[in-house]
């Protein structure tokens, strides 16, 4: 990302999850963010839904795992990552840290696949509430 010839970066999973016509309303609303996410109006699982109550309080977004999302390229350069795997939810923590502005876009995703790509649901959710504590830990740093 911080290699970018552009001004604009948009990030979206290819495992077809997020439908690209929603990538107009995030370069609309860069406009007005340094980063946009575009949020799940449903989210599937229990660790999702725990990280949205308490990450997405302090980050101001529903979806801090979602990484379908617009950046500013002046804004990446400012990351210094060393989280890990935390699914995109250490970059909205640094933002706030830094006073970046974060806006959100919702979309209603379409049904779940049967067999999601980070394994089965309980290694999934462990794997995400690992991702969350790292991501709550950093943000109290």
């Amino acid at each position: 990302m911080k290699l970018s010839e552009y001004s604009l970066i948009i990030t979206i999973d290819a495992d077809l999850e997020n439908n690209p016509k929603h990538i107009p309303e995030l370069i609309q609303q860069i406009a007005n963010f340094d980063i946009v996410v575009a949020s799940r109006t449903k989210l599937p699982r229990i660790s999702e839904k725990i990280a949205s109550k308490t990450l997405g309080k302090i980050v101001g977004v529903t979806d801090t795992l979602s990484n379908f999302r617009a950046y500013r390229k002046e804004t990446v350069s400012r990351f210094n990552l060393r989280g890990g795997e935390t699914f995109g939810a250490e970059f909205l923590v640094i933002a706030k840290k830094k006073g970046l502005t974060i806006g959100e876009i919702k979309y209603d995703p379409p049904p779940r696949r049967k067999n999601p790509r980070i394994g089965g649901k309980i290694k999934a959710n462990l794997r995400i509430i690992w991702a969350l504590i790292k991501s709550l830990a950093l943000y109290l740093v």
